[in-house]
């Protein structure tokens, strides 16, 4: 498992599209397998789960990204699984890594402001 976690400055619509957009567009296996969405007293929350194939490890390999905005003020947090091919303890997580560094490529295209 690996984790990402950022906190940014934007708009949450277009923040979610990129992030979207470039994690399907980073990978010909990458896909959207389901997502929510839920809004509070002006916080925003999506919540959103792709998978793709891991040639590494020659298993799927998924991405569980959140996504929650008050206003500008945005915070990501992306958590991959998968990959392991052990039954007790994981090993080969590679492709559970380079999920993760496609997806830090693409916050560092965002139209948004790390803080």
């Amino acid at each position: 498992m690996a984790k990402l976690e950022q906190r940014l400055r934007g708009d949450f619509s277009a923040v979610l599209a990129a992030l979207d957009d470039g994690i399907l567009g980073g990978s010909m296996s990458a896909t959207y397998e389901d997502g929510s969405d839920y809004t509070a007293a002006g916080v925003r929350c999506a919540v959103r789960v792709y998978e793709r194939y891991s040639m590494a490890g020659g298993n799927r390999v998924s991405l569980n990204l959140t996504l929650v905005g008050a206003g500008e003020d945005l915070f990501l947090s992306a958590i991959t699984s998968g990959g392991s091919q052990a039954t007790l303890f994981k090993i080969n997580t590679l492709g559970e890594g380079a999920f993760l560094d496609k997806l830090q490529e693409v916050v560092d295209s965002l139209p948004a402001q790390r803080i």
